[in-house]
């Protein structure tokens, strides 16, 4: 492949960072889980300078938030959340129960029963991410969990009016002002205030993607989450003033989110790095931004557009966008990738905030063997047998007899022979044996 960098990265990621915050949110967890509530307040002083008398917001104050908020505002919620419902169903309409025959009188079945509570991360912090509301409660709710507990951190010691109205139209069941680690941990590990769940989404900082690590297994989760990622893959008649534009639309996440360009076309590179050069004069999110593009921001040419396709599937990158004649054709050359965003009409942007796809989606390269957030997540999809054939279940049980003794598993072999002597009248030694007291 003759890849030319035009721009490469110039930092990689410090493993003693790392293990700092590792090591802070295991303190964290183990402080959570032995003292309850006590520890979730003292962490919220210390980081959100946050300790209201109750941190779960009661229905007067959910009213009172939305009482505060524009007309158009909310109109905006209900109408992104409506998109993301719609989806949502589509969604639990494909997956289907069933139950086969697959010889006579033997019936195997799937049914997919969803999770019974759910705790959804609303980031806050820099930026209030409501749209996080949308993606995880609306997407539960419709896979038809129970109880949602959602959680979301105080901003500058003021509750967050739009996010907390948001989480409420989504549907979520209780709503707690509380953010980081201690959120996460509150919500996994279960306080005398706050129910435990059975699964975790959501996105949020290294501290909460820490979290989140640390307790798979005591519940589950959606999915580890680095840094948010674009790639863009142009030809030579994609326009670089929007390239430019819809790479810093993502660059703007965080100071370490990798915004990539691979191009056919040396030309529509080069003029692309000049625009994000101009645009992040007046823009006013420049120093986050101009961060990521400085430092983990790459241009790259190719030879053709099956190149392209072929470095993009390496990368696996969360987002990536098609500015290309026909964009299509990346739905059946492509495989590793977040979402997909195909052609000028569409960007990102959409995605994250109000299109309807889901935003919560694998970075670092996880898209090699995960998608993201979807109704799926929050569904056991489990299965049950039947066999009602007095010579089918003799017939199986021969058949496990043999194949558990080719494993060494006596006691498994011997509950295939009980079936094989009682509907087929197979003798067994043992059984004889075994009756005789």
């Amino acid at each position: 492949m003759g890849a030319r960098h035009l721009k490469t990265a110039a930092l990689v990621a410090s493993t003693s960072t790392s293990q700092k915050v590792s090591d802070i949110v295991k303190g964290v967890i183990s402080d959570i889980k032995a003292h309850g509530d006590t520890a979730v307040r003292s962490y919220s002083e210390k980081f959100d300078k946050w300790s209201p008398p109750s941190f779960k917001l009661s229905a007067a104050q959910i009213q009172e938030c939305i009482s505060q908020l524009p007309a158009q505002t909310l109109a905006d919620i209900a109408s992104a959340q409506a998109n993301v419902r719609t989806f949502a169903e589509a969604q639990r309409a494909s997956i289907s129960d069933f139950e086969v025959e697959i010889q006579p009188g033997v019936f195997l079945g799937q049914k997919s029963n969803a999770i019974g509570t759910a705790g959804a991360y609303i980031p806050g912090g820099r930026y209030p991410l409501l749209a996080s509301a949308h993606m995880t409660i609306v997407t539960a709710k419709v896979a038809g969990v129970e109880h949602v507990v959602a959680c979301t951190p105080p901003i500058a010691g003021e509750i967050p009016r739009a996010t907390v109205a948001a989480a409420h139209m989504a549907g979520a069941d209780e709503i707690f002002l509380l953010g980081g680690t201690q959120a996460i941990a509150a919500m996994a590990l279960g306080t005398e205030t706050v129910r435990k769940v059975d699964f975790l989404a959501g996105p949020g900082n290294a501290f909460v993607a820490e979290a989140k690590r640390q307790l798979f297994g005591e519940i589950g989760i959606d999915l580890l989450a680095g840094p948010t990622e674009v790639l863009v893959i142009a030809d030579q008649f994609a326009d670089p003033f929007t390239i430019a534009t819809d790479l810093l639309s993502q660059a703007e996440h965080g100071p370490d989110s990798p915004a990539v360009l691979i191009t056919t076309s040396e030309e529509v590179g080069r003029k692309t790095m000049v625009f994000v050069d101009q645009i992040l004069k007046d823009m006013p999110t420049a120093d986050l931004a101009g961060t990521s593009w400085r430092d983990y921001g790459e241009v790259v040419v190719v030879d053709s557009l099956d190149e392209a396709f072929e470095l993009a599937d390496e990368y696996s990158s969360e987002h990536v966008q098609i500015l290309t004649r026909e964009p299509r054709v990346a739905l059946e050359k492509m495989r590793n990738f977040g979402a997909l965003f195909l052609g000028e009409k569409t960007c990102v942007s959409y995605g994250d905030k109000c299109i309807g796809t889901n935003h919560v989606l694998p970075t670092r390269k996880a898209s090699r063997y995960t998608g993201g957030l979807w109704v799926g997540k929050y569904l056991k999809t489990q299965t049950y047998q039947e066999v009602v054939d007095e010579k089918a279940s003799g017939e199986i049980g021969r058949l496990c007899g043999r194949c558990s003794r080719a494993e060494n598993f006596e006691g498994h072999a011997r509950s295939g022979d009980l079936r094989a002597h009682l509907y087929l009248q197979d003798e067994h030694a043992w059984i004889g044996e075994a009756k005789k007291v």
